[in-house]
């Protein structure tokens, strides 16, 4: 049995706790390895380690820094097939999704490149009578992530990119249900010249997330995952004095309006619906036509849609989506499904119980499609993580719109219509972090920022773009007066510049 263990120090160390995780082949349903479950004692390593490379990792000029990231986008491009293919034999996702999942992350990766322009501070000469004053951006010291299984390679590359580019070390808490491709990251970046102890990646459970949040030596963490547990880590995280940045999970809506592009539309679904098996927190959940006819004129489209998606291993090439990631995952979506069953939705197209010929123990659900379901039931309500797609009929834009903006979550949303001033008015009320108009599926590029709003997220800063070196930096302020403008004798009221 293959065993994974941890990267401390710049190398890969194995476990020491004597507990572990399985980690499986979903497309198989069989265990393929066990990962480590980091001790207290284990994590302090990481901790100590980071903690004697950060000074001179933050001594560092930027440009260098830079460099790293420049070397390190080379080695990903070079290793992709090696690294989409440990990626997909974990997750379960296809092989050109899990490409694409390195891709994005690899695009924050050239983006820090910038940190030399994007950690300026700021400069005022002349402020007051002889004064000048000025603002640095200087690193937290150590910073962590903890992320989520759907997607291995992005957002931890999301979290650790920016922090390593402004002087920080770095604890990485990967999902311990596909563990390895991190680790085969941070072996990349020491590859790339990145000095040991600057990355270390602890693999663990609800164990080393507390004390990631608990440890005085960790400055800021970054967490994705579901809501409750993003609650939860945001709260007991700011207790302890951190800054925090949390994202929960989402319900995100595709309003159609009468005038669209239905072929198009219908395009849109289905890839933002069912696309990496659903396993997206930006994925299209929720479809809103806006009248009867367009409802029936979608629906007429959908259905041959998803019947055709083609489903299998993450080993072959040309498919649409894989498995989901472990049993438990695919167990939860079919309740969620028979749920929505009996709650009167209509389950146009049925393919749960999907069998893959070769492979009938893996985790497979195929594409799923109601109809004529109502803002009350819970398949509406819940975030299902499953090719589960759902239709909610609404007879107007007033009644549309009111769908996303009264749901608890406001990750993502998106309109489909020809009408310049309709979407200008849906991306200006819309209470939602991220919008997409003609665009299924609204994950900003690198250098803006990636975040949602109300339960979708926990703190006031994003992920990447400028955000994220406002997050992994605090800000200094220095006022300087040399002797020259200097009066003589004491002064006692305030300062204030005349």
């Amino acid at each position: 049995m293959r065993q994974i263990g941890h990267f401390i120090n710049g190398a890969r160390v194995d476990g020491a706790s004597g507990r572990t995780a399985n980690v499986f082949n979903p497309a198989t349903g069989q265990v393929q390895a066990e990962v480590a479950l980091a001790s207290d004692a284990e994590l302090q390593a990481a901790v100590d380690s980071a903690k004697a490379a950060q000074p001179a990792w933050a001594a560092t000029n930027p440009q260098r820094r830079a460099r790293v990231f420049a070397k390190f986008v080379d080695l990903l491009n070079q290793n992709m097939e090696e690294l989409a293919d440990l990626l997909a034999s974990e997750h379960g996702k296809t092989f050109e999704d899990a490409q694409g999942d390195i891709i994005r992350g690899l695009e924050v990766c050239e983006f820090v490149t910038g940190v030399p322009h994007l950690a300026k501070g700021e400069y005022t000469q002349g402020a007051g009578p002889g004064i000048d004053m000025y603002s640095m951006r200087q690193p937290v010291g150590i910073g962590a992530g903890i992320t989520p299984f759907n997607f291995p390679g992005m957002i931890p590359m999301w979290m650790f990119a920016p922090a390593i580019a402004c002087g920080n070390a770095f604890i990485l808490k990967p999902s311990e249900r596909d563990p390895s491709l991190p680790i085969r990251l941070a072996e990349l970046m020491m590859d790339a010249g990145l000095p040991a102890g600057v990355l270390n990646v602890v693999n663990g459970d609800k164990q080393a997330v507390d004390g990631i949040l608990q440890n005085d030596d960790i400055g800021a963490v970054s967490f994705v995952g579901s809501t409750p547990i993003a609650q939860y880590v945001y709260s007991q995280g700011s207790a302890n004095n951190k800054r925090m940045q949390c994202f929960g999970g989402a319900k995100n809506h595709m309003i159609i309006m009468p005038d669209a592009d239905l072929d198009q539309a219908a395009d849109a679904l289905i890839g933002a619906g069912y696309g990496s098996a659903g396993e997206r927190c930006m994925a299209i959940s929720v479809a809103v036509p806006v009248g009867e006819d367009t409802a029936n004129a979608l629906i007429e489209k959908l259905v041959p849609k998803v019947n055709a998606l083609k489903i299998g291993p993450w080993s072959g090439r040309g498919l649409d989506l894989g498995p989901v990631v472990t049993a438990e995952a695919k167990e939860r979506i079919l309740g969620l499904i028979q749920n929505g069953e009996d709650a009167g939705a209509e389950l146009v197209v049925d393919n749960r119980h999907v069998t893959i010929d070769g492979y009938e123990d893996g985790f497979f659900i195929g594409g799923c499609l109601f109809d004529k379901v109502t803002r009350d039931m819970d398949i509406y309500q819940t975030e299902i993580f499953g090719p589960v797609l759902s239709v909610v009929r609404a007879a107007n834009y007033e009644e549309a719109i009111d769908l996303p903006m009264s749901h608890a979550f406001g990750n993502g949303v998106s309109i489909f219509t020809r009408d310049g001033d309709t979407a200008r008015d849906f991306a200006d009320r819309i209470n939602i972090g991220m919008v997409g108009i003609n665009v299924p599926i609204p994950v900003p590029l690198a250098y803006h920022s990636f975040g949602g709003w109300k339960a979708s997220s926990f703190g006031d800063l994003n992920q990447h773009g400028t955000d994220s070196f406002k997050f992994w930096t605090r800000t200094k302020t220095v006022t300087s007066r040399w002797p020259s403008g200097i009066k003589e004798g004491a002064e006692f009221a305030i300062p204030v510049m005349k």
